[in-house]
C-alpha cells in the first residue's frame, strides 16, 4: 500500500457535478428516445429539472421532425400558462424551431437568462435529468413494448422492409403506446422520490407537489408569462407540416376492411393478435 501516493491521487478525483435549479420552470430538459424507434415508434419527452415533473410525454411516427417536437412544447406551455426560464436539448435539427420559439418569447424579458441564452445545446449524454429518466421508462415500459415487437418479428409477422407491414403496426398500436405513456407519467408524477444521498439540492417528494407548491421546499416559481396571441402566432408558422400517424390512404383502407370484417380498433396489446 502507499497512503502518501492514494492521497495524492484523492486529491485530483473528479466530482460528479451536482445538479441545481432554483425551483419549478426554471430549467426544462427534453430529449428524444429511440428504443421503438426500429418499429416506427418515435418517443420524445422533457422534464422540469426542479421537480421531475414530467412536462409531456408524446410519441409519433417521427421525433426528428422540427414541427413536431415543436408542436409538444406549444402544447405544453399552453397546458402549464407558461415558458420555462431556460430549456435545454441537444444539437440536433429536430430542435430548431423550439430554440426559435423560446429565444422569441423570451426576448424582452429582462432577467440573466432572457433572449438567446434562454436554449441551451449542449450533447444528449450530457442532458443529465432527462438521460437519467430515459432508464425508468425502460424498466417501466419499453421494455415490455421491446421484446413484443421483437416476438412479432421472430414469429414472421412484422418485417420493417414490408410497408404495409409498417403501416399495420403504427395503425394499431399507435394509440396503444400513445395511452401507456401518459399513464407511466401519470404514475411518476404521483410517486414520492426518495432523498439522495449524493445530491442534496434535489428535493425529495411527490413530482407533482414539488411542481405546483414550490414553497413547500423554499423555492421559488420560475415561469414566464406568455402572451396568447404570440403563441397562436408561432403555433401557426412552425406547426403547418406535421406527418399523420398513418398515411391517409392506408387509413381509409383500414377503416374498410375493418367496417366490411366489424373489427374494431385493439384496447389491448394481445387484441392486435
Amino acid at each position: 500500500m502507499d497512503p502518501e501516493g492514494v492521497q495524492r491521487r484523492s486529491m485530483h478525483r473528479l466530482q460528479r457535478r451536482q445538479y441545481h435549479a432554483k425551483g419549478p420552470n426554471f430549467l426544462w430538459h427534453l430529449d428524444g428516445y429511440d428504443k421503438l424507434k426500429p418499429y416506427g415508434f418515435c418517443i420524445h419527452g422533457c422534464i422540469d429539472g426542479y421537480s421531475r415533473q414530467i412536462m409531456w410525454l408524446e410519441v409519433g411516427r417521427t421525433n426528428n421532425h422540427p414541427g413536431v417536437v415543436a408542436s409538444y412544447f406549444i402544447d405544453c406551455v399552453q397546458n402549464v400558462g407558461g415558458i420555462a426560464c431556460v430549456i435545454r436539448g441537444d444539437m440536433g435539427t429536430e430542435n430548431v424551431r423550439i430554440a426559435a420559439i423560446q429565444r422569441y418569447l423570451r426576448h424582452e424579458a429582462g432577467d440573466s437568462w432572457s433572449g438567446e441564452k434562454s436554449f441551451l445545446y449542449g450533447r444528449s449524454v450530457a442532458n443529465q435529468r432527462i438521460e437519467a429518466w430515459w432508464g425508468q421508462l425502460r424498466r417501466g415500459a419499453s421494455d415490455w413494448w421491446i421484446t413484443h415487437f421483437k416476438d412479432l418479428r421472430d414469429r414472421g409477422l412484422y418485417c420493417d422492409a414490408n410497408a404495409v407491414h409498417v403501416e399495420c403496426l403504427l395503425f394499431c398500436y399507435m394509440a396503444l403506446i400513445r395511452e401507456e405513456l401518459q399513464r407511466v407519467a401519470r404514475l411518476w408524477n404521483l410517486h414520492r422520490i426518495r432523498p439522495s444521498t449524493r445530491n442534496n439540492s434535489s428535493p425529495h417528494g411527490r413530482p407533482c407537489l414539488l411542481y405546483h407548491h414550490p414553497e413547500m421546499t423554499g423555492a421559488e416559481e420560475c415561469k414566464h408569462d406568455v402572451d396568447i396571441d404570440e403563441l397562436d402566432v408561432v403555433r401557426d408558422m412552425c406547426c403547418d407540416d406535421l406527418p399523420m400517424d398513418s398515411s391517409p390512404e392506408f387509413i381509409a383502407l383500414a377503416e374498410l376492411i375493418m367496417t366490411e370484417e366489424g373489427l374494431r380498433m385493439p384496447e389491448t396489446a394481445n387484441e392486435v393478435q
